[in-house]
């Protein structure tokens, strides 16, 4: 039996902005006098935390997290504790930057754990699945808050960390699991060790993948080739080690994520300009937590792209919608002979591509622009001339420019557990040879 939806997860948008408001109320007085960074940005501009001076708040960047962890190391000064409150520690990948450290209370990870119940309700977990969870529990958040929250609904949890992808699908098999928590590219690759090694992944009891980490989860033909590898259904979800796990979708209407708007206040910004868009307008997504009252961060620039809309969705919620998931990173594009590419798009496109085992994205700098090699390994036994050719005319009739794509041999590029780096410089890719 499926789980029904709580409470909070059926106010109308006057029952949301309600409470947005009470908890924005319990965040000022969070901060207060102990946590200074928000004090060193607020007290020159002589605004508070209020819905009447909301535009007239700085955003928070990334930047600035890494600068401030650098100036007072090791934990910056975001939280609103002494260091001796808090009990969870967690520090993301650093693939876009300087790893940040962040510190969470034991009230900030109960919070953490609603919100992942917010995200197995969604994409229709059941009371009696076994769900595992086939990544390293090391310091990245990944899936952390995911297992915890699963065993609070009363569910079977399976850690299958430090074990051989050969391993765990054999864990999987030998346990009866019916629900997989990873990345896509894992779900790819765990597909692709099930068919080396002759494993019917159809006949697992595996129903539903929960993915996250990374783009795919939302891309069409990363999609299809997951459920169809798999025999089950893939829902996304999205989150982020500094500001938590915000983003799900929904077993009724796929094809979008839903923002916890009784846990996040969502923004949608000109990334050049600072000004706030209009709903169905593409921007940059900018967030508030409400509940982690132990490190919160206010109008937080996430760098990713989206489309936000809002109106009452088939599952019932009214919470905002992200339509068709996180569209790109805005520091990610690439102007590639004069055209904005995200990585992300051709990562759509690579996807549909059965007879790609792997590929890898090798940027070159040139002035303003950049130059582009893809390099994709081929399944073997496929015809790697005649592959090559169709990737170019598909990224040139989709993307409007004709990219260099080599084939190179089997085996030659890495594989991933937790996000995958498939965009490297050229410096970096001459490094590692």
């Amino acid at each position: 039996m499926s789980f029904l939806i709580a409470e909070e997860e059926r106010l109308d948008p006057s029952g949301i902005a309600a409470v947005q408001s009470t908890k924005l109320d319990a965040l000022q007085q969070a901060l207060g006098p102990s946590d200074s960074f928000y004090r060193r940005k607020f007290e020159p501009l002589g605004v508070a935390l209020n819905r009447g001076q909301w535009e007239a708040l700085p955003f928070t960047t990334r930047a600035e997290l890494e600068a401030d962890q650098a100036e007072h190391p090791p934990f910056g000064t975001t939280h609103t504790l002494p260091v001796e409150s808090y009990t969870r520690f967690h520090q993301t990948s650093g693939t876009t930057g300087r790893p940040i450290r962040w510190l969470d209370t034991p009230q900030s990870w109960e919070w953490w754990k609603r919100c992942w119940g917010m995200v197995f309700r969604g994409a229709g977990l059941r009371s009696g699945d076994r769900i595992v969870y086939p990544f390293s529990f090391g310091p990245f958040v990944g899936f952390w808050a995911a297992f915890e929250s699963g065993t609070n609904l009363g569910n079977l949890c399976l850690a299958a960390g430090g074990m051989t992808t050969s391993a765990r699908l054999r864990f999987i098999f030998d346990n009866e699991v019916t629900v997989v928590c990873c990345t896509p590219t894992y779900a790819l690759r765990m597909a692709e060790v099930a068919a080396e090694e002759r494993l019917d992944l159809h006949s697992s009891a595996v129903r539903l993948l929960v993915v996250a980490g990374e783009p795919g989860g939302h891309t069409p033909a990363v999609r299809s080739r997951i459920e169809s590898a798999w025999s089950a259904r893939v829902r996304d979800h999205v989150g982020m080690t500094e500001i938590g796990a915000y983003g799900f979708e929904c077993e009724e209407n796929p094809g979008g994520m839903h923002v916890i708007e009784t846990e996040f206040v969502a923004e949608v910004i000109d990334p050049r300009s600072g000004e706030l868009m209009p709903d169905g307008t593409a921007g940059e997504l900018v967030l508030t937590n409400l509940g982690r009252l132990g490190s919160p961060l206010v109008r937080y620039r996430t760098g990713d792209q989206v489309v936000l809309t809002r109106g009452q969705c088939a599952c019932g919620r009214w919470f905002a919608r992200l339509e068709g998931g996180i569209q790109g990173r805005i520091d990610d594009m690439l102007v590639i002979r004069g055209n904005n590419v995200f990585p992300s798009a051709i990562n759509g496109i690579l996807g549909g591509f059965a007879e790609v085992a792997e590929y890898r994205l090798v940027v070159a700098r040139a002035g303003a622009t950049s130059g582009l090699r893809i390099e994709v390994e081929p399944r073997v036994n496929e015809d790697a001339s005649a592959l090559v050719g169709r990737i170019e005319d598909a990224v040139r009739d989709r993307l409007h420019f004709r990219p260099t794509v080599v084939a190179v041999e089997p085996g030659r590029l890495p594989r991933f557990e937790m996000k995958a780096r498939r965009v490297v410089w050229e410096s970096e890719r001459r490094a590692d040879e």
